[in-house]
């Protein structure tokens, strides 16, 4: 009997062949388009790597030339280079170029002289393209170039710096292309970055023996394949024009010849095609024989306790609630062991976490309770002890007129104390409504000194309200309770202070309008506040006062915040404290 007399190994034998020329197909067809994929994939990324590289180069200048405007125009740097003394500047110039983040910021005065220079990188300043640079800076417009440095190049932006139509002198910043900014853009891009000018490379992320070779793939802008070594790269190349912000033009014409190079490892990103292929092929003769029958019930008894602990954790993540457990399936014949036991691993753990949701909380609530008890139970004591004292008096057999109204002057001085407490507390605990409306701050203010004063008249609070800030949309009496909180504060500390000595303006309230914001100003001539104690004095129950409830400023503060405004405070010990307030003048919702 042949191999196709039988019916059936016919149809087995054309069935496998079928089987194995669909397998076939497949896998050619798979590996083709898994190639042409990649390979595309790798070109685009490429071109994307070029594209991003030249966005965040441009992003950072504009940024930096804008930073360049900001500083030549700020009255403390014009101050200083009036001076035209460098130990005066140098302080400036380094803490602005830190500020922006450049690499270098120099500062000249009207005569080119330097005054100035800070960061991670030095120039020659005889350069013949840096004086020019200067020069066409000190003749009143901005000057865009490259300065030359001897593993790279200095991109910078000059600018004139004036008082009103005088140029005081000017302010370069710049940052480098260097092997450091290579470095930082093949973090951001993923590819290996080289830097040239003209047909010479000024540095790589690769290593200099190299350069030769990247050098020969400038001046086109195809992508191109070559060999480094033993590892196949692919590379292009994106010229780099020198332009300030948008809508001004460059003092200096641009450089010509500065251009980046943008490489990636064609060998190192193609290699996971080799193990495709085996796999694919290694896959589709196991497939033939064994998927059919086998792929179905292992997958049932895999992927569906996984799905429901998936289902589990996109529930977790929607509704925020990470104590959600899976099913118990132990009475399951076909559940897997394993997944049994990582469904038990994950129930454990939600239960762990559900624990210690409940013990946090428990121990956050028994922290502020204790915190609010302790201050409570201070502030209460002492009042209650001055109402124990009065009412012995009022018990004795015929008290004297005198000492019942003394007695019962206590009791509501004590009352009102104990009260003001709670609603401190209450203010502090409970989201604050505001009810805003247009209102004088000039008038606010006033009020809230003639508050603080009537309780302390030797004390008092001298006024400078500029009539310019007279309107604000905001709440005025939270602002007026912000203030005679901090009014309040600044009294305490000039009383601490004092000696018998009077201290002219021990306060000094002021106004001023400044664009679309009010801002307040509240000087006393106190104590002051130690530098340790300083980032602290916005932190509920923190106070320096025997008697004080440490809720003050944090009120104020939320208030402030709440009004969309912002309040810092600077101090010295034995100089005093200023609380800076800025609030908006309009507003457009009520906040809460």
């Amino acid at each position: 009997m042949t191999l196709f007399s039988s019916l059936t190994n016919r149809i087995f034998l054309a069935t496998a062949l079928l089987v194995v020329l669909a397998t076939a197909v497949g896998v050619y067809s798979i590996n083709v388009a898994v190639t042409r994929q990649a390979y595309n994939e790798l070109r685009r990324g490429l071109e994307e790597a070029g594209t991003i590289l030249e966005e965040h180069r441009t992003t950072l200048f504009e940024h930096l030339a804008r930073e360049a405007r900001l500083v030549a125009d700020l009255s403390n740097l014009k101050a200083a280079i009036d001076t035209r003394h460098p130990p005066t500047v140098q302080p400036l110039a380094e803490g602005f170029q830190k500020r922006i983040g450049a690499d270098l910021l120099v500062v000249t005065d009207d005569t080119g002289r330097w005054l100035a220079e800070a960061g991670r990188i030095q120039v020659e300043t005889g350069d013949p393209v840096v004086v020019r640079t200067i020069e066409d800076g000190l003749r009143g417009r901005e000057a865009v170039a490259l300065w030359p440095r001897p593993r790279g190049v200095v991109q910078v932006v000059c600018v004139p710096s004036f008082v009103a139509s005088d140029l005081l002198g000017t302010v370069s910043v710049g940052f480098s292309l260097d092997e450091e900014t290579a470095a930082r853009f093949k973090a951001l891009t993923n590819s290996e970055i080289a830097f040239a000018f003209g047909r010479r490379i000024l540095a790589s992320t690769l290593e200099a023996r190299f350069h030769p070779t990247l050098a020969g793939l400038i001046g086109t802008s195809d992508i191109r394949e070559f060999w480094l070594d033993d590892t196949e790269y692919v590379a292009v190349a994106r010229p780099m024009l020198l332009s300030t912000a948008a809508g001004s033009e460059p003092a200096l014409a641009p450089a010509q010849g500065l251009s980046a190079l943008i490489l990636r490892s064609k060998t190192e990103r193609l290699r996971f095609l080799t193990v495709i292929h085996r796999q694919l092929a290694g896959t589709a003769v196991l497939a033939v024989l064994l998927a059919t029958l086998l792929s179905y019930a292992i997958a049932r008894t895999v992927t569906r306790p996984l799905g429901a602990i998936t289902a589990t954790m996109r529930e977790m993540a929607a509704t925020g609630d990470l104590t959600r457990r899976l099913p118990d399936t132990a009475g399951s014949r076909w559940e897997d062991e394993d997944a049994r036991l990582l469904a038990r691993t994950f129930n454990a753990m939600t239960d762990s976490i559900a624990r210690f949701q409940r013990e946090a909380a428990q121990r956050e609530r028994l922290s502020s309770l204790g915190r609010l008890s302790t201050v409570v139970a201070h502030e209460i004591r002492n009042p209650l002890m001055i109402i124990k004292t009065a009412l012995r008096g009022l018990k004795a057999p015929a008290p004297a007129p005198e000492a019942v109204t003394a007695a019962v002057a206590d009791i509501e001085e004590e009352v009102a104390r104990l009260n003001r407490i709670v609603s401190e507390v209450l203010d502090f605990a409970r989201p604050i409504k505001f009810e805003l409306a247009a209102v004088d701050v000039n008038d606010v203010c006033r009020d809230a000194a003639r508050a603080v004063e009537s309780d302390t008249p030797d004390i008092s609070v001298r006024l400078d309200l500029d009539p310019a800030a007279l309107q604000a949309v905001t709440d005025a009496e939270r602002l007026r309770q912000a203030l005679v909180n901090i009014l309040t504060n600044a009294r305490h500390a000039v009383a601490a202070r004092r000696d018998g000595a009077a201290i002219p303006d021990p306060i000094r309230l002021r106004t001023r309008r400044s664009d679309a914001r009010v801002a307040i100003d509240v000087r006393d001539r106190g104590t002051g506040i130690a530098a340790d104690d300083l980032p602290r004095v916005f932190d509920p129950y923190f106070t320096t006062r025997r008697t004080g409830t440490g809720l003050g400023l944090a009120i104020s503060r939320n208030i402030i915040e709440g009004l969309g405004g912002t309040i810092r405070v600077s101090s010295r010990p034995g100089d005093g404290t200023e609380v800076r307030i800025e609030l908006p003048a309009t507003s457009d919702r009520a906040r809460t």
